[in-house]
């Protein structure tokens, strides 16, 4: 069999790339799989798309980008299967997709982890966001031979415009990659986020719940990004977020958390944060949106907080009870190794192209 990758980014750059499909490629090798990976963007341009300025390379880098796909369209002929993450363009209409399936009738498994179907205009992408042809997502679902989807709320979507629609879950490598335990018991306490500056807007309504414990207690509040955080509170700590040092960044925190706001978006999110944390034997603290539920079991390996009071009383038991995050961190690394890890969705993956 011969499978190419049509994806956004870079091989082993974005998240939603490592922990959707990129950590199952040596499976692929395992049963003599041909495949190939081509990136719409390229290494120079992924460097410099979210930083400020650099308009004249972004828009070379978007048109060489285009350029490569005309390309591509043609060698698709010569592949089984043509896995599409996303998107093929970032922008304009799906016709890269449309050639591939209605013409060429190749088997699309088109795969998205997000409700990219909902605009969701930011200051990062406000230029482009009216070139986004939102609406093709669910035109790309319809030609697939098969959807893979990050959440029910997704798969919902997705089987409206195809029946072939299935939950495969961001899942983690606890094997190769998270694969080491937090040892609580640290002083001061870690309270902990890592995210990038698109979802940073949701930590807002939780400052003030850590400015009244900050009146309490001492310990830190870790923000792990690629932009800097402008909270005006006494116990924020900012670290650059360095892949080479993910891990080792993460054990620093005692407790993870992963606010949202209950808006259609927020509930396409795959509770990625939660994973992350509780796959090192950190527990989570999260609101009751989208896939978060499912993840987090309340009081057994985390905490589901609906509340600023409800957030406050998570997060005041688990400063003052070294035994409490023992607990649920053991908890959690067990559902994660039940339920989201590689090991554990191996058959799923592989099952896109049966």
């Amino acid at each position: 069999m011969k499978v190419i990758f049509v994806v956004p980014y870079p091989l082993g750059k974005a998240p939603s790339q490592r922990f959707r499909f990129e950590q199952y490629l040596h499976y692929l090798d395992d049963i003599s799989w041909n495949y190939e990976f081509a990136p719409f963007l390229d290494d120079k341009t992924w460097g410099i798309l979210y930083k400020p300025g650099h308009s004249g390379a972004k828009i070379r880098g978007i048109l060489k980008g285009f350029f490569k796909r005309f390309l591509l369209v043609f060698s698709t002929l010569s592949y089984d299967f043509v896995f599409i993450h996303r998107e093929a363009t970032p922008i304009g209409p799906p016709w890269f997709e449309w050639i591939i399936a209605k013409v060429f009738k190749k088997k699309i498994i088109y795969d998205f982890d997000d409700a990219i179907w909902i605009p969701n205009t930011s200051e990062a992408n406000k230029i482009v966001a009216g070139l986004k042809w939102h609406h093709k997502v669910g035109q790309i679902c319809q030609w697939a031979y098969k959807v893979s989807c990050g959440n029910t709320f997704l798969q919902t979507y997705a089987k409206a415009y195809n029946a072939n629609s299935f939950v495969i879950p961001t899942t983690i490598d606890t094997v190769g990659h998270h694969n080491k335990l937090k040892e609580q018991g640290d002083e001061p306490v870690v309270i902990g986020w890592t995210g990038t500056h698109s979802t940073m807007k949701y930590l807002e309504p939780l400052v003030p719940v850590l400015k009244k414990l900050e009146e309490k207690y001492s310990f830190i509040f870790l923000v792990i990004s690629n932009k800097e955080p402008d909270f005006h509170l006494k116990s924020l700590v900012y670290l650059p977020w360095n892949k080479e040092s993910e891990i080792e960044d993460l054990l620093k925190m005692n407790i993870g958390v992963m606010p949202l706001v209950d808006d259609p978006w927020a509930n396409g999110k795959c509770a990625f944060k939660a994973l992350q944390y509780m796959a090192l034997g950190i527990p989570a603290v999260v609101s009751p949106v989208g896939m978060n539920t499912e993840v987090v079991d309340h009081g057994i390996n985390g905490f589901v907080c609906n509340s600023p009071q409800q957030w406050y009383a998570a997060l005041e038991e688990s400063l003052l009870s070294t035994n409490k995050r023992i607990e649920l961190g053991e908890a959690a690394r067990k559902k994660i190794e039940g339920t989201y890890a590689v090991t554990a969705n191996r058959l799923n993956f592989l099952g896109l192209f049966k």
